[in-house]
This record gives C-alpha cells, structure tokens and sequence, in this order.
C-alpha cells in the first residue's frame, strides 16, 4: 500500500500545481495573443475604411471642383479682365459701368452684352445654356462674345455659391437680369421650368445683389404678356396687369411683385422693361417669325392662327436694336441702390417701363413681308389659335419710356425682317435657287409650337 500511495502522490509537493498553473498560462497567453492579433486587425480595417472615406470624400469633391465649369485662380482672372471698363480715360460718358448679364448667351442678352462691350463697359456673362432650344445656337452666340472679349460663364442663376463668388470677385456696378425660361406655350408641357427660373432663379438674384457690398442696381427683363386679358389698347403701365392669360405672363407678374418687395425692403434700386415681341438677327428658333422662314424655305406649310370671329392676330414687334436702346437706356438712368450689407439706408428707385415699336402688324402682314424677302410663297394653314395662353393682340404705348429714357424705336418690320433674313440665309448656309433647304447646324423650333 505504501509503494502504492508512493506511485499516487509525486516525491516533489507542489509540482501538480505548477504544471497546472503552468498550462494555464500558456492558454491565457495564446488566448491574449489571439485576442490581440484580433484587435490589430481591427484597427487595421479600421484605419483602411477611414482611409478609404476619406479618399472617396476627396475624389468626389475632386470630381465636383473640376467638373464645376467655374472656380480657380484663371477662372478669376477671366472674370476680372472682362468685368473691367474700357472706356477711354476722361471720357464724356464717364468711366464705364462692370455688368453682370445674365441669359448672356440669349437673344437679347447677346444684343446687349456686345453694345455694353462697344461702348467700353465691362461685361460678365452667365447662362445655363439649357436645352429649350438647340444648344448650338447659344453656344455660337458664346463664340461670338469671346471674340469681342466678354467671358460667359455657364452656370444657373438658382446657384447661390457662384453667384456670391462672382459679386465678392468684380464689385459690379449693374445687373441686367434677361435670364428666364420664355415662351408662352410651353408653360403647358412643363411648368416647373417657369417657377424654377422666373420666380425661384430671380429671388436667388436679388438675395446675391442685396447682400453685395456695393449693392448693384437692377434691370431685368418682365414682359408685355403681364397685361394679359386687358383689352384696353395701347397697353400703358399703369393699365391693371392682375390677369395673366398664361402660366409665363403670372410669373412675369409675379416677377414684378418680386422685385418691388426688395426694392421696398432692401434698398435695390430695379427697372422692369416689359418687352414687345423681339425679333432679329441671333434670335429664337421658337418664335413664328423664325420658324416659318426655315418651313418657307423648306416649302412645307405654316401654321396662322387667327383670332376669334376670323380676327388676325397682331404683334407690336421690335426690332432687336432698338430693345437694346431701351436696355443700356435703362442701365445708365438705372440710379444708385441704397442698402448697405442688406439693410435699406434710404429710398432707391423703382420703374417700369414697355419697350415696344408701337405699330403692331397681323401675323398675315408678317408672313407676306417674309415672302418677299425670301422670294419664296409660303403654304399657309389657317386655324383659329388655340386656347394656350396666347393673346390675340399688343400694342405698346411708350411715353414714359421715350420721357424717361430718350427711347424711340426707328426699325420697322420690313427693315427688320430684311436684317433678319440677311442673317439667317449666312447662318444656316441657304443657297437661293437649290431646291431643298438643309441648315447646317440643328433646326430651328417646330411651327406648331412657335411663339408670335
């Protein structure tokens, strides 16, 4: 029994213990380094997703700035160089304005910019050139500004950022706001266009304009549609302007309503100029005058609206030069704003007035004027015009404009439309006596949908 227990229990005491604790230990330590090795792990994937966020981050910015068609040192500079005045020093019109135009690659604003630029104003442009029509068009427009020195930026005039980083690089003494989503009848296919450019796009604006230091003064383009279903001729601006035939004419109005608040609030000094039907050279492919010249050409038939009772409708159409008249008239009668860092310091002025010819003319006068110049009969389509928006006749009175502004129209239609179609011949490449018509760059608007 003795050797027994001696083969049982070992000679040593103590030695069970130690080896027990011993195999403790090294499992404790595989468990700890396992543990370990575990947590580093972590940390490294840790530190690989942080790394990997914050590249994305970077690359995305990245991708913004540069795809951003703003920004940057030369961008400045660019902006700088054709914001500055080029008249010459002592000159009898004084030292020259820095306009901001916006739409400068539109109609009207193209007009405008390259008078600006002739007299010796400094001119910036912005447009969004979107794609209401062809592109192409507002992109030669661009061209054509480059090469008389007047930097246009696209960009939209709902961006608030570009628009406070143009005001804090050039101090500009104007803005001449012909930015808007136009037409009357496309304002039933998608009126969310109207409220983001017209309304939404003229408040980012003047929010720009009331917080620049110096405050610009403000001309923008409204519209002779804001006398609506007022059948009192010639239309005067005091006539009531509260029924808006069109989803365009309310924003218009709209517009007008827009404007006077932050005069009355802020100090802007704004002139509203209500257009009469536009025309010319570099004009837009969606108005009739337009499109039926290329359909003339084309030989395919035109589409005239008429009035009710068999009554043609008629438009006091001016002649492009003359609005741009009204427009640098506008810019040099402008008056001083008077906010300071947004708050209104004094009263500042407020006007509005109608740039029209004053002799409004039928759409079948139109159409015989341009088969004239064009040497070409035209196949007509006579409905009676549809209920869109459109409003059968305008007739401007410009009394106060001429008073206010020395405004006086001198290029009737006929004149007009010889100009025009002198322009529109070189510009998409008609050859007279060929037998089809086939512009050269995108065509024009469609005639079903053209505006008067």
């Amino acid at each position: 029994m003795r050797v027994l227990e001696d083969d049982m229990f070992p000679s040593t005491p103590g030695k069970v213990k130690i080896e027990r604790a011993t195999a403790m230990n090294r499992q404790l330590h595989r468990c700890f380094a396992s543990t370990s090795t575990m947590f580093l792990w972590a940390l490294f994937l840790v530190a690989m997703t942080a790394s990997y966020l914050s590249f994305q981050s970077f690359v995305d910015t990245s991708s913004k700035y540069f795809a951003a068609s703003w920004g940057g040192l030369h961008w400045e500079r660019q902006i700088r160089a054709s914001a500055a005045p080029r008249r010459p020093p002592g000159s009898a019109a004084g030292a020259g304005m820095s306009v901001l135009v916006t739409g400068a690659a539109g109609f009207v604003g193209t007009h405008c910019s390259l008078a600006l630029r002739k007299r010796g104003d400094g001119v910036v442009g912005i447009d969004n050139f979107n794609s209401y029509y062809d592109p192409s068009l507002k992109k030669a427009r661009r061209s054509l500004l480059a090469s008389h020195g007047v930097f246009v930026i696209e960009g939209d005039i709902n961006d608030g950022r570009l628009l406070a980083k143009l005001f804090d690089v050039v101090p500009f003494t104007h803005v001449l706001h012909l930015a808007a989503q136009a037409g009357v009848r496309y304002a039933m296919e998608n009126p969310a266009s109207y409220v983001h450019s017209n309304i939404a796009g003229l408040v980012t604006l003047l929010e720009a304009c009331k917080d620049a230091d110096p405050q610009p003064a403000i001309v923008w383009a409204s519209s002779s549609s804001v006398y609506g279903l007022n059948d009192k001729v010639p239309f005067t601006e005091s006539d009531r302007t509260d029924q808006p035939a069109s989803l365009y004419a309310a924003t218009k109005k709209a517009g007008e309503e827009i404007t006077h608040t932050y005069n009355h609030i802020y100090g802007l000094s704004i002139t509203g100029l209500r257009f009469f039907t536009v025309y010319g050279p570099w004009g837009r492919p969606d108005m009739a005058y337009f499109s039926f010249t290329r359909n003339i050409l084309q030989g395919k038939p035109i589409t005239v609206y008429r009035g009710k009772n068999r009554v043609d409708l008629a438009r006091d159409f001016t002649y492009i030069d003359d609005i741009v008249k009204g427009c640098l008239g506008s810019l040099d009668t402008a008056g001083k704003s008077t906010g300071t860092g947004g708050k209104k310091r004094g009263p500042a002025p407020y006007r509005i007035f109608n740039l029209g010819n004053t002799s409004p003319v039928t759409v079948p006068n139109l159409v015989s004027i341009l088969e004239k110049h064009l040497r070409v009969k035209a196949k007509k389509n006579v409905v009676e015009m549809p209920g869109n928006g459109d409003v059968p006749f305008t007739h401007a009175n410009i009394s106060l404009a001429r008073q206010q502004l020395g405004y006086k129209p001198t290029t009737n239609l006929d004149v007009g439309l010889k100009k025009f179609v002198k322009w529109y011949l070189s510009y998409y490449g008609y050859t007279r006596g060929s037998k089809n018509f086939s512009p050269t760059t995108a065509t024009p608007g469609d005639p079903r949908t053209s505006e008067l």
